[in-house]
């Protein structure tokens, strides 16, 4: 087939919020950027978060601190947090809100001038930043326009497949020009994966197209270890109603707003749940609630619930609101007047590549960055924590990605892991009959729907590992594309972005099969409770003999010494 080779000191996979602030970072070391993004850029995930930016400034409420922050992200992350990840978010993540306002993002103000800070779920202080509810555009709109200022070179609409590597260091990634067809290698001294999530393994998800889990199964291939893989969050309030709508996020704005959530017999039944918080308490809390609402009868005809804003005044909503006002008003609701109907829908994964202090990967030359990565946020994420996620970790890994590429030396490109890339692309483009990608998908997004989503159990879980692994050795041999045309082949994409959903799809079966106990987003209907003795641990993943390996790891715990400590029992 033959390929071109673009050369760069820093490579940065992924143009969202992690990707962008990685690149605009790396910049300041003087080295050569380019980043590869799979939509265009300015079209990331990250325009998809609504809610807002977690970060102590005390605007609202002075008493907040970076120990509040920390103590919360652990809390809600049920404990098994790097806890030098989360401190480093809480820490940070003030110096880079204000790097936001520096590059010229905008967000919503006191009446004083300060950045305006709203609630958010299983958070003691008012920290949510916000632009409305549209800070993730906001925040990528600028970041955009600061990457474009600094003159990296961006390319568009490039699927990396597989890294390559240099010995035992990661020394770029090859990639199918969508637009073309062609294959490009990206060859760079150091490595950035920004590539974002994998909930499109699910059948009902807010995420996007593109979030096919690319960076987990690439660097799970290339040896690199994953962690808590098990943790997918199911956001409490996706819609349910039109069907067109299945899945869309409703945000967390508007519960922090006052949203109420209600069944179809009309009770406020969060005070069954969680009497105290309510509609704020944890994402999980929230969505076994509604689940179980469902799942015993007292739902909408639709599978859903209500959740109701229309007793706020119509200004109020109008002002900050506004996306969501839009949004179902394009759906026929008017959400000022009438509830809407919702439901738990799958949204963020918080485990991945295990990264240490400085976003490095287990292999050498290559760090990550944003949901790509696990460790962060445990076993379950705060809302407002994941846009913070991507602005501190990327600003890390891009400064020390930069750091290393000067001391590096230019690396080899390994012609014969091209030419198995241009193999695969090849057999599938060549083969005449075999299994359609869009078939595959569909059953494994059905399959993990049941088997592997909020409430889970034992049986469920061996059937769904043995049946992944089964499509993995049936289907991927077969995989093949009627489409022959090089140019914007998009089932061609899909074939190869099924070969990643599967492998995420395993690693996460596999974790939650072997995590015995219940504890933040993964709930076992067997182990109903959660076992600190044995399972205060992450569970780690890597890629062995061709088999995918699963052991229990110590947490990294830096303050808390067990679980379960409150805030005044810490010595600070």
């Amino acid at each position: 087939m033959g390929y071109e080779v673009v050369d760069s000191d820093v490579l940065v996979i992924g143009a969202g919020g992690a990707g962008c602030r990685a690149a605009i970072e790396a910049t300041e070391y003087n080295v050569n950027v380019v980043m590869i993004t799979k939509e265009v850029l300015g079209k990331a995930h990250t325009v998809m978060a609504e809610g807002g930016y977690n970060a102590v400034l005390g605007n609202v409420d002075p008493k907040d601190s970076w120990q509040w922050h920390f103590y919360d992200t652990l809390v809600g992350g049920s404990w098994i947090n790097n806890q030098k990840l989360a401190e480093t978010l809480a820490r940070e993540s003030p110096n880079r809100i204000l790097d936001l306002e520096e590059y010229g993002a905008v967000f919503d103000r006191t009446p004083e001038g300060k950045i305006m800070q709203r609630p958010f779920g299983k958070q003691t202080w008012r920290r949510t930043c916000y632009v409305g509810d549209m800070t993730g555009h906001e925040i990528l709109a600028t970041l955009v326009e600061e990457v474009r200022r600094r003159g990296v070179k961006v390319f568009d609409e490039q699927c990396a497949i597989d890294f390559i590597m240099d010995g035992g260091r990661i020394s770029g990634a090859v990639a199918l020009d969508i637009k073309s067809g062609a294959i490009r290698v990206f060859r760079s001294k150091t490595t950035v994966m920004t590539s974002g999530g994998g909930a499109r393994i699910y059948e009902i998800t807010t995420n996007a197209q593109s979030d096919t889990g690319d960076g987990f199964a690439m660097g799970y291939n290339a040896g690199a270890a994953l962690i808590d893989m098990e943790m997918v969050q199911f956001h409490p309030t996706g819609m349910v109603y039109p069907e067109s709508y299945k899945g869309v996020l409703v945000t967390e704005a508007v519960r922090g707003e006052g949203g109420r959530l209600i069944n179809a017999q009309r009770e406020r039944f969060m005070k069954r749940y969680s009497p105290e918080l309510m509609e704020l308490a944890g994402r999980d809390v929230v969505a076994r609630s509604i689940a179980t609402e469902i799942l015993e009868g007292r739902g909408t005809k639709n599978g859903g619930v209500y959740l109701d804003v229309s007793f706020l005044p119509a200004e109020t909503i109008e002002r900050k609101l506004p996306s969501m006002l839009e949004q179902l008003l394009n759906a026929g609701v008017d959400i000022r007047k009438e509830p809407m109907e919702i439901a738990p829908t799958a949204h963020h994964f918080m485990g991945g590549l295990l990264i240490d202090e400085k976003a490095a990967t287990t292999l050498a030359g290559l760090y990550a960055a944003g949901e790509v990565t696990g460790g962060v946020h445990g076993g379950n994420r705060l809302g407002g924590n994941a846009l913070a996620d991507t602005q501190v970790f990327g600003k890390i890994a891009g400064e020390n990605a930069a750091k290393e590429a000067l001391k590096a030396t230019s690396p080899k490109v390994n012609r014969k892991q091209v030419e198995a890339v241009e193999s695969l692309i090849g057999k599938m483009l060549q083969a005449k009959k075999g299994v359609e990608p869009a078939k595959v998908a569909n059953e494994l997004t059905k399959l993990m729907w049941t088997k592997v989503g909020i409430f889970r159990k034992e049986d469920d879980l061996k059937e769904a590992l043995k049946e992944v692994r089964r499509m993995e050795n049936e289907y991927l041999p077969k995989l093949y594309v009627k489409n022959k045309a090089t140019r914007y082949n998009k089932e061609l994409l899909r074939a190869i972005e099924t070969r990643n959903m599967l492998i995420t799809a395993e690693a996460v079966a596999l974790a939650a099969l072997t995590r015995k106990e219940s504890r933040g987003a993964q709930f076992r209907r067997d182990t109903p409770k959660s076992n600190d003795i044995e399972w205060f641990v992450n569970m780690k993943i890597w890629r062995e003999g061709g088999e995918m390996k699963i052991a229990k790891v110590p947490c990294v715990a830096t303050y808390i010494p067990k679980p379960g400590m409150k805030f005044e029992e810490i010595k600070w």
